[in-house]
């Protein structure tokens, strides 16, 4: 374990890499399904040379990067690197494309990326409109002219040409021959990363994270599920975000054990992953615990070293299978968001299906609240869930260059989350619903008003209304809902609709159900009642997964 681990000032995961190489240095830290490996000390030597590399193309402590890489060894490099170096890493979702990227490329500033070769093309259509881009680090193939990019070599040292109708681009391998990076460790309170997390009234807002609040959802991990150097930690959800990079990764750094990483989660492969690798713990969310659950039964269910299988939702049903069809004997869950940590989490052998957990309360305070006077509610009743922290940086910075939002999100010195929970008097909390209009659907919180931007241009279309209505998954969290107004003479089809979110959205945003209305309920002030539309539900919508080649050509009357 990290001999910092009980020291909030030395909450550095850069800092907590440097001292589990020197102390194991060959000891096995990450291995992918991919055939990618590295010990600590290999880590470590990697991690030292990719902040050395970001140095000499003149990037400072401070600075922004975006880094848009598959989950992988990369990753781990230019995130870690840029954290010794005391730079901020920008990490972005691969799937992001048009004005889903083009909103976090504008709003923070960098003017370097970091970008897989196959994800080029999306990048470059979506920089085109940000001015402050200047070059992008090429990893997983040479850098392509044929992208209207200006080819660059690799050597780190070259003089950096003005970019001449598109973007420079580098070699991301040259790290392999850059030197060690020599400066000291930035601190616990310096940003270490932005995470982008979609609002319900704009687009999303960048999380400015400190090295301390990622160093605490790894050992809130540790403190929950007793992790060891033993242990084994099977990792299915994406690096980009907190849960498989700090509640996962960053714990198995800390813990000094073992990380198996799977770049894009299989279902039909999870059993066998986890029997082959001897993993002991792994992590669902959403609607993964329901693709596992689903799988066809096999003699070997309960052939493996599985201890621990954290759930989130944590539903019943879900919970029972785990047990008593995989034999897992602690199966938990917990509630957190990217500003907050994890300040819930569910204890070993405590079963409380469908609920959340109790309150880490050696770092956080949580109180369910009524939302319009912030005065705590009784045992029980229905509020929404408040959080805020006990120890110095162990929470976000502020949204990056959104000092409004920040300070209303910290009305009367509580964080309001927006989610509505009940907490019983002994202390277990449960997560309801939302109370804000976000969606969230295969791990990603939407904005349902970027969302409606996105339609608006579509042709035939006057107005449009994005909302949440229930996966017919159970535990499948939400599918993206639209109601549509036709522009007069016009009627949209599904597959107008269809082809447009290919065009437009990245695939998680997709919607799944469609009307067409005669108009949309609003408010006297003209703002949308997106939750009389949630009361509609779907009923009678077309499904625009099994959408047929011609659409009918009459609809019923509001809702149509």
């Amino acid at each position: 374990m990290y001999s910092g681990f009980d020291d909030p000032g030395r909450w550095v995961l850069p800092a907590v890499l440097a001292e589990q190489a020197a102390r194991a240095p060959d000891a096995r830290w990450i291995e992918t399904t991919t055939g990618e490996r590295t010990s600590f000390g290999e880590a470590h030597a990697d991690v030292e040379r990719a902040a050395g590399f970001f140095a000499s193309l003149g990037v400072a402590p401070g600075d922004h990067v975006a880094v848009m890489l598959p989950s992988g060894l990369d990753l781990m490099r230019a995130w870690l690197g840029l954290g010794r170096l005391g730079a901020v890493a920008v990490l972005l979702n691969p799937e992001l494309t048009g004005a889903f990227l083009r909103h976090p490329l504008t709003d923070c500033g960098a003017t370097l990326a970091v970008v897989d070769a196959s994800l080029l093309p999306a990048f470059v259509e979506a920089s085109r409109e940000v001015p402050t881009i200047a070059r992008v680090l090429v990893a997983g193939g040479a850098p392509d002219a044929g992208h209207g990019h200006d080819p660059r070599g690799a050597h780190a040292d070259a003089p950096d040409p003005a970019p001449r109708g598109g973007l420079a681009t580098l070699a991301w391998d040259a790290w392999r021959v850059a030197p060690r990076h020599e400066g000291p460790m930035p601190r616990a309170q310096d940003i270490a990363c932005v995470m982008y997390t979609s609002g319900t009234s704009g687009p999303a807002k960048g999380v400015l994270m400190p090295h301390a609040h990622c160093f605490l959802y790894g050992r809130g991990a540790i403190d929950s599920l007793a992790l060891t150097a033993d242990d084994v930690y099977y990792i299915v959800l994406p690096l980009f975000h907190a849960n498989g990079l700090l509640m996962q990764l960053g714990a198995t750094l800390i813990a000094g054990c073992a990380a198996v990483v799977r770049p894009r989660f299989s279902a039909s492969a999870w059993l066998d992953d986890i029997r082959r690798h001897g993993a002991t713990l792994t992590n669902c969310l959403g609607a993964l615990a329901a693709f596992v659950v689903g799988t066809p039964p096999t003699p070997h269910d309960r052939d493996h070293r599985l201890r621990v299988v954290k759930n989130g939702p944590n539903l019943p049903e879900h919970e029972a299978v785990f047990r008593e069809r995989f034999g897992v004997p602690d199966v938990t869950s917990g509630f957190g968001m990217t500003e907050v940590n994890i300040p819930v989490w569910g204890r070993l052998g405590e079963s409380t299906p469908g609920a959340a957990g109790r309150v880490y309360d050696r770092f956080f305070e949580v109180v369910i609240a009524d939302p319009e006077t912030d005065r705590p509610v009784a045992p029980g009743e229905l509020g929404e869930i408040l959080v805020r922290p006990k120890v110095p940086f162990g929470f976000m910075a502020g949204y990056h260059g959104r000092p409004q939002q920040t300070v209303e999100a910290w009305r009367n010195l509580w964080f309001h989350t927006g989610d509505a929970g009940t907490m019983t008097a002994d202390g277990v909390l449960t997560f309801v619903d939302r109370i804000k209009d976000c969606i969230r659907r295969r791990g990603e919180n939407l904005s349902a008003t970027e969302i409606e931007a996105a339609f608006a241009t579509l042709a035939g279309v006057a107005e449009v209304a994005a909302y949440a209505v229930p996966s017919d998954i159970r535990g499948g969290e939400d599918e993206v809902m639209l109601a549509v107004v036709p522009a007069p003479g016009a009627s949209p089809t599904p597959q107008d609709v269809a082809a447009h979110a290919e065009r437009s959205l990245p695939r998680f945003a997709w919607p799944r159900y469609m009307s067409l209305v005669d108009a949309l309920p609003k408010t006297a002030t003209g703002k949308v009642q997106r939750a009389v539309l949630r009361k509609r539900g779907a009923a009678g919508a077309w499904d625009l997964e099994r959408a047929p080649r011609e659409a009918p050509r009459e609809a019923p009357s509001t809702p149509r």
